[in-house]
């Protein structure tokens, strides 16, 4: 071992085994190992109230596994992500700066940028792959064009040779001498006073924690997966790994989660088990889209902007405020969609098929802005991940080549009957319907009125009627997109030859529609080159209870019973006068006004109390250039 000293930044790597960054950083000599909270670089994707109380217990549950280990976990609350990395290497004396690579746009210009200026002042700096199976820039077709279809993403993955061996966490760690101004959890304040009671419900129901992912994932492996394949799409039960959030956070290791999963493939298949065969291969192509999602947002990274496909940028969206309430808030009377906008907004989480039927209504029934959707995922979602956010809204929106067609519609009430068919789950989230017979459960405008009243159900009242008739759903669905090929016809440019024709330019400066933020209280919320080093995106390929379901328990006797969670809303039923006050969402209210406007550019949001956006600093463009100093030389390991 060398005496180098290093400073070790961990991001949304929160774990110590597998993790490349501080393995590389604990063979080398000394380390330092710091997590610098920065609100004001959060911008527009400033974490949401549950997302944020996640963090929070997770760089605990680090803090306590560095320290047995012998180094302490520095929190850093800072104005500057770049100063504060400075002031710990200026403190120790460091030489190397080390971290795990992040995909997203704006942490892509981030850590250019922090890459760029450390080197310049002759500080080394590595990076690795502790997040994905495969980098971004390893996976290309036979011209060296990125793909924009999974199926021919995820073939090319399969027939690659992967490393299948993961890091073992270090045994001992030597920690570096060094003073800096040190914040304690509570000082990064990531939770105020207002939402620890609600997030004390999460803590019965997840057990955030790189040592907690561990169980889960031998849980689901040794109990779950087998029947993965019956059970993933049964809405209200136990029918997933529930892994995300652990793997957005980096708790978990996504080479271990594939070692066991192909472990498990092995066994089956000497056992000619056809059940769990299928299982493995339909939870690996799970995690295949969540690689997909990171490789989309490498390679094009406006997609948390604009469309992949140059068609729909003239889509004539209904950006209609009293809709987007309506449905977020659970009361557009459809009972599917409305349950899972209600479980979303008491516990920040959903099953994925859910998401789909949501998302799907809010962009083909009311024709929402589907960045307004995304936007509202990110604010909500315990697992809020903005690569996965972008590529489920892009994919249901129409908005890539192998995505949901546009003009499809799929009616709520057929949704229910194949993924609720019983009711039980809207029943669970929709006590208003909880009496309703289950033929007329997923449609309550077409029961008869002595079967509502027999069930206590008084449309208009108690439970909202639709807030639009499919079929006039169906008729402006049809009118948006003629009007969007007259738009195209309109403006046809020379680098669009086709309604398929994916965008090829992502510097083009686009007008941009703003996204609504959730009102609160009147607020609104929210000198060394490695062959491990990141690469930056190439423009050759542009021009050519809470959840009650959860099954980690930290403590198995505190099971919440299905409707103690939502007991709080349960009499008032949609009669509350602004289900917001609770929502998940408002977790940024009282602290987005301390941050900065990014200096990334993200889309807008709007305060409207004060009825003006917030301000940006840089556009697309000047931002892309930033990117596009090093796109010129795309060698192996090339670093900003």
């Amino acid at each position: 071992m060398s005496n180098e000293k290093t400073v070790v930044w961990f991001r949304r790597d929160l774990r110590i085994e597998d993790n490349p960054a501080l393995a590389a950083a604990a063979r080398d000599g000394c380390v330092f190992p710091v997590y610098v909270w920065c609100p004001k670089e959060e911008g527009q994707f400033y974490p949401g109230r549950v997302s944020r109380w996640w963090l929070k217990q997770s760089l605990c549950q680090l803090g306590q596994s560095l320290k047995s280990l012998g180094a302490e976990l520095v929190l850093i609350k800072a104005q500057s992500t770049l100063s504060a990395l400075l002031e710990c290497i200026n403190a120790i004396g460091a030489t190397k700066l080390v971290f795990n690579h992040l995909y997203d746009p704006v942490s892509l210009v981030r850590d250019h940028n922090i890459k760029e200026k450390l080197v310049e002042l002759g500080i080394s700096v590595h990076s690795y792959n502790g997040d994905l199976l495969y980098e971004p820039w390893e996976i290309y077709d036979e011209k060296g064009h990125a793909f924009t279809t999974f199926n021919a993403y995820w073939e090319k993955c399969l027939h690659m040779q992967m490393e299948s061996v993961s890091l073992l966490p270090p045994w001992r760690l030597e920690a570096a001498a060094g003073t800096v101004e040190k914040f304690s959890i509570e000082e990064l304040g990531l939770e105020n006073e207002a939402e620890k009671a609600s997030n004390a419900l999460l803590g019965r129901a997840w057990c955030p924690g790189w040592s907690n992912a561990n169980k889960v994932l031998t849980d689901f492996m040794e109990h779950h997966l087998h029947d993965y394949s019956k059970n993933r799409l049964k809405v209200g039960e136990n029918s997933t790994s529930l892994l995300s959030p652990y793997l957005h956070f980096g708790e978990l290791s996504v080479r271990k989660v594939l070692q066991c999963a192909r472990t498990k493939q092995i066994l089956w298949a000497k056992e000619n088990n056809s059940v769990g065969e299928e299982s493995v291969l339909l939870f690996l192509r799970s995690m295949g889209l969540r690689e997909y999602s990171r490789y989309l947002c490498f390679n094009f990274p406006f997609t948390h902007d604009r469309s992949l496909l140059m068609n729909l940028r003239h889509f004539p969206w209904h950006a209609n405020m009293d809709n987007f309430k309506a449905w977020r808030q659970g009361r557009t009377g459809y009972p599917l969609v409305d349950a899972g906008m209600r479980e979303l907004w008491a516990t920040g989480w959903i099953h994925n098929r859910i998401r789909v039927i949501v998302s799907s209504f809010a962009l083909k029934f009311l024709l929402l802005p589907w960045r307004w959707g995304m936007k509202y995922f990110w604010d909500t979602l315990l697992d809020a991940d903005l690569e996965c956010d972008i590529l489920g809204w892009q994919y249901v929106s129409g908005s890539l080549p192998d995505g949901h067609e546009l003009e499809r519609l799929d009616s709520p009430q057929i949704q229910g009957s194949k993924f609720d068919p019983e009711g039980e789950y809207v029943r669970q989230w929709l006590p208003e319907l909880a009496r309703m017979p289950t033929e007329w459960i997923h449609h309550p405008w077409d029961a008869p009125f002595s079967v509502l009243k027999a069930s206590g159900v008084e449309l208009g009242l108690n439970y909202p009627r639709p807030i639009i008739n499919i079929d006039l759903a169906r008729e402006r669905l049809t009118q948006a997109i003629f009007k969007m090929w007259e738009l195209n016809a309109a403006t046809k440019t020379d680098n669009l030859n086709g309604t398929d024709e994916v965008v090829v330019d992502n510097s083009e400066a686009v007008e941009t529609m703003p996204i609504p933020a959730v009102i609160v209280n009147g607020k609104s919320h929210f000198p060394t080159i490695s062959s491990n080093d990141q690469q930056v995106p190439s423009m050759q390929n542009y021009r050519d209870e809470p959840p009650i379901r959860k099954r980690s328990k930290c403590n198995e006797e505190e099971k919440l019973r299905p409707n103690k969670l939502h007991c709080h809303d349960s009499e008032a039923g949609v009669s509350r006068t602004d289900m917001d006050l609770c929502s998940t969402a408002e977790s940024s209210a009282a602290k987005r006004e301390t941050t900065s406007r990014t200096s990334f550019s993200v889309p807008q949001a709007y305060s409207f109390s004060e009825g003006k956006p917030f301000q940006e600093h840089e556009s697309n463009q000047q931002q892309q250039k930033q990117i596009d100093r090093e796109q010129s030389s795309r060698k192996e390991g090339a670093t900003g």
